[in-house]
């Protein structure tokens, strides 16, 4: 009897932890029931502290962008988000850009809210930008593709000037993708930092009014800062209410360039390569550029100096020169066009097949004034082509000496190179079915 009872009993205990365990199951699943539409809309910003346009002389806090969701913290999302310091910034620092700053930026992640307070402390008598970029997401993979500017004062009123531009890759003709934009106002030494577009084209709101300087750069370890190997242009202009730049950005060598080598093209011509773009304003003469013949250092006679451009330019007269005049009638040429089919129509497109990509008018309207633009200025080349007088001796080696080369920035360079002259062409072989024996030989003309 009493063992039955204890059996009883621990069965009784054991239905009740079941039930217990079975109705914290039910609490800690408490949601929206399963199957309902999916969530494909990004998070949205609910507030920003302080707010955009407040004056906040006393704040000692951390700005706080608070958002709907919890977004993504974007695995090492703390460091510096906008200073001066030397690493890359990494995770989610780099969706936020706070100035003008000294230093480091902590950003910090909340769940539901970003963070931000500079290293040195909110300054007084000062007017911070706190840009968030696009690319913010959520647990679910659903980015914010629109960014936000938060502009606070601790002091002075804030400026409703406007500066915005283009940024362009001058040697390498395109658009700067994500330039670093820094706004500095005279005489200070730090200033208003926003990144271009994906086209080059950058805009900076609410700024005070004055003298400023402005940089361009490609900031290629992403730390929003120029660095001595950088490429960067700056340009220096007064903001009153409305200004727009261009920059034509390239890398600022103190050492000149050099000669890197040189190719025989043919008899006549030999490509010489320089370690960096040379400039248009200053282009090489005859007078710098000398060649000798070896062993005897036998001077040779150059004829013309070529850009690239001018000398595909001048290769494609004198091939067009060497082609049978195209203006002549050609009837056998009219009759094979007019007894050649016309081409078939294009296949219907199957029902539920995706329409063929049309390009973005947008897109095609931004190539088209990053073209514009560069046409402003002379293509920078790295590559010069000598033409000389008379062939030179197939097989021989010739020193090329080059002296005042001069670079982007007005820095110059020497260097020489040796080539050796290309051998003569083959003699072009007989047709071996001719008179080979066995064969008929050709038919005399009557």
């Amino acid at each position: 009897m009493a063992r039955a009872a204890r059996r009883a009993g621990r069965q009784a205990q054991s239905a009740r932890l079941l039930l217990a365990a079975l109705a914290a199951c039910a609490c800690a699943n408490q949601g929206a029931p399963p199957g309902g539409p999916p969530d494909i809309a990004p998070p949205s910003i609910v507030t920003v502290r302080p707010e955009s346009g407040a004056v906040a002389p006393d704040w000692k806090d951390d700005a706080v962008i608070q958002f709907d969701e919890v977004i993504d913290e974007m695995a090492g999302g703390s460091g510096g988000g906008g200073g001066r310091g030397g690493a890359g910034i990494t995770g989610l620092a780099r969706q936020v850009i706070l100035s003008p700053v000294v230093g480091d930026v902590h950003v910090s992640w909340g769940r539901t809210r970003i963070r931000v307070k500079p290293k040195e402390g909110w300054k007084p008598g000062r007017v911070y930008h706190l840009e968030l970029l696009p690319g913010i997401e959520d647990l679910r993979r659903n980015i914010l593709k629109t960014g936000r500017l938060i502009v606070f004062s601790t002091g002075p009123a804030i400026g409703h000037a406007t500066l915005g531009g283009t940024a362009l890759q001058w040697v390498e003709q395109r658009a700067m993708v994500r330039a670093l934009i820094e706004a500095v106002p005279l005489p200070d030494s730090v200033g208003y930092l926003t990144l271009a577009d994906s086209s080059g084209r950058f805009h900076l709101d609410a700024l005070p009014t004055g003298r400023y300087v402005v940089y361009a750069t490609a900031d290629q370890n992403n730390n929003r800062r120029r660095d001595p190997r950088e490429a960067y242009d700056s340009a220096a202009v007064t903001l009153d209410s409305v200004a727009a730049l261009t920059f034509f950005t390239f890398v600022h060598d103190t050492a000149g360039p050099r000669l890197r080598g040189a190719t025989a093209i043919d008899s006549l011509t030999v490509r010489l390569e320089f370690t960096q773009a040379l400039a248009a304003g200053a282009p090489l003469d005859s007078g710098r550029v000398r060649v000798l013949q070896l062993p005897d250092s036998t001077p040779v006679t150059i004829a013309a100096l070529f850009t690239p451009r001018q000398y595909d330019s001048v290769a494609a007269e004198a091939r067009k020169a060497a082609k049978p005049d195209s203006t002549r009638p050609d009837t056998a040429a009219r009759r094979d066009s007019a007894a050649a089919p016309r081409p078939a129509p294009p296949a219907p497109r199957p029902a539920g097949a995706p329409r063929p990509a049309v390009p973005d008018s947008a897109a095609v309207k931004d190539t088209a004034e990053v073209r514009r633009l560069l046409a402003q200025r002379p293509v920078p080349f790295d590559k010069v082509v000598v033409r000389f007088a008379r062939p030179l001796t197939p097989e021989t080696r010739y020193v090329i000496r080059v002296r005042g080369a001069v670079n982007l920035n007005g820095a110059t360079g020497d260097g020489q190179v040796v080539v050796l002259a290309p051998k003569p062409p083959a003699p072009a072989k007989p047709d071996s079915t001719r008179n080979a024996p066995g064969t008929t030989p050709p038919k005399p003309p009557e």
